[in-house]
This record gives C-alpha cells, sequence and structure tokens, in this order.
C-alpha cells in the first residue's frame, strides 16, 4: 500500500495512492499491489488518484487506513514529503564501492550520523545550494526506512514490526564541507538536504532491489540493495540500542557508489524498484 502526504489548495492530508484501474463500481479505492509499475516523474504518471484517509496513519490503535470517501485525480494535488520526522538517522559508507570511491576504508560497525528534521522536502521541491558556504553539493541516493511505532532495543528477528514502510530518499552532502570539518553536522543539515517521496510503500521488500540516481536523464549510480554492507535488521537493531526511534521518524541506509556534483539548474532523480521515483530541481541560494 502506497501512503501519500498531499496537499489540495490549503488543506494538506494523508492518502492511498490506488491505480484508476483498481477502484471498483460502488467507487471503493484498493491500493495498488507492491511492486506494481511506478510512474517515472514520482507522481504526474496518469491513471493513479489519491483517495484521503481519514486522520493520520501512525495513530495507535487503529486496523489500518480509514477512507473519507474523498478522491484526487494525483495531478491535481501537490505531493509532499511523505513524513515529517523528529529525526533522521543516516548511515555512511554502506556500500563498499562507495567507501573505496571517497578513500575510506569499510567500517566495521555501521556508521551513524544525523540529519534534522528542517532538512527534509518533497517530490518537486528544489534542492538549495548554499553557494556562499559550499562549492561542491553532491547527490546521494539512497533507500530510506520509516518507523512505524515507538521502539528502542529491537531484536533484528523483530525489525519488521516496527518499520512502517519505505520511501527513496536524497541524502545531499556538501561535500566539500565534509571533508573541511572532519566531522559531517554542517555537510549534511542545510535547509533542503533531505528530499523524501513521492510516499511511503508499506509491503515491500527492500532485500535486493534495484536503486538508481539520474542526473538530467543520466545514470549516475546503478546498484541494488543487496550489496548493502549492514542490512535493515543490523541496521535497525543497531541504532534503537543507541536511541528511541519515534513513528515516523526515518532511517537512511546508504549511498551506492557513484556520487557526484549538483549545479543550479539540474534535475536529479533517485529511483528505488518497487517503491517509485524521486526528483527535485537544484537552485541555488539567492
Amino acid at each position: 500500500m502506497r501512503i501519500a502526504r498531499f496537499a489540495v489548495g490549503d488543506e494538506v492530508g494523508y492518502g492511498v495512492v490506488v491505480d484508476d484501474a483498481t477502484v471498483g463500481a460502488n467507487g471503493t479505492a484498493a491500493a495498488q499491489p507492491a511492486g506494481a509499475a511506478q510512474p517515472s516523474d514520482g507522481g504526474g504518471g496518469t491513471g493513479l488518484s489519491v483517495s484521503e484517509i481519514a486522520g493520520h496513519p501512525f495513530a495507535p490503535g487503529t486496523d489500518g487506513p480509514k477512507l473519507t470517501g474523498a478522491r484526487y485525480p494525483i495531478e491535481d494535488v501537490r505531493l509532499l514529503a511523505p513524513v515529517l520526522p523528529s529525526k533522521i538517522v543516516a548511515i555512511g559508507r554502506n556500500y563498499a564501492e562507495h567507501a573505496r570511491e571517497l578513500g575510506n576504508e569499510i567500517p566495521a560497525e555501521p556508521l551513524i550520523f544525523l540529519k534534522p528534521s528542517t532538512a527534509v522536502v518533497g517530490p518537486g521541491d528544489a534542492i538549495v545550494r548554499p553557494v556562499e558556504l559550499s562549492k561542491k553539493v553532491d547527490f546521494e541516493g539512497e533507500l530510506a526506512i520509516v518507523f512505524g511505532r515507538l521502539c528502542r532495543d529491537v531484536p533484528p528477528a523483530r525489525v519488521p514490526e516496527v518499520i512502517f514502510g519505505y520511501t527513496c530518499a536524497n541524502d545531499v552532502t556538501a561535500r566539500d564541507l565534509q571533508a573541511k570539518d572532519g566531522q559531517w553536522t554542517r555537510a549534511k543539515s542545510f535547509d533542503t538536504f533531505c528530499p523524501l517521496g513521492p510516499w511511503i510503500e508499506t509491503g515491500h521488500d527492500p532485500a535486493d532491489v534495484q536503486l538508481t540516481t539520474t542526473v538530467n536523464g543520466q545514470v549516475k549510480q546503478d546498484s541494488r540493495t543487496s550489496l548493502l554492507i549492514h542490512h535493515i535488521p543490523a541496521l535497525v537493531s543497531y541504532v534503537t540500542a543507541v536511541m528511541t526511534m519515534l513513528p515516523g521518524d526515518v532511517l537512511l541506509t546508504g549511498t551506492p557508489a557513484g556520487v557526484g556534483p549538483l549545479v543550479a539548474g539540474d534535475s536529479v532523480s533517485v529511483y528505488v524498484e518497487g517503491l517509485g521515483t524521486l526528483t527535485n530541481r537544484v537552485v541555488d541560494a539567492s
């Protein structure tokens, strides 16, 4: 099931993204199966609708989303970042070839860092390069985990119980500041440096799926999640041994080889097989 956060006029809500072909004669929308074809532009594909959910998808004690009956063609809504997390935990150097391309050793344990919630933007939003402070802003396409419940000290076998779903992410990084500072907070934390979207897929098996990043239509990263050094059960268990994760919090699982710079006017897209495509434009700070 695809859960989107969207705006219609001044109203913001959550909805289930459905294929119009699956809507019955009575108007009831059924969720599109996991792994079905995704629109390449991350939300503007024809034949998709958003069926509004009553309340919040993370509300405790619910038996799944309840539809209000309102349904909008997807081209008539604005897709927003699918979640507003209290924090984003990210994993560095979690693909061997990416570690090597930057001249780094492969970490024996997951290398974790934080991005602030204020870095989050949604599909179609601008990535703003802070040109007064950084001369090299890189893309990093990633698979992102969205937590569905408060959790701490989760054993690997129980990790599926705490995951709400998955989405696409771009861990935008001021690479020159990362090297200059020696630690990563400033380089990873600028506003707009964490695009998420286009929606959350709750019925997804991310163990071995394609992850591709393109810039202006040219493939820059092309890998598979099976090449993660530390896989999802281990990552979630490791992170929750350190800190409590709240419903809606996000864990970025790492980026494959092929990272590179963005300039104003670029269009960068992160595709994860079975999830869809997250596309953002790049502008310079004025």
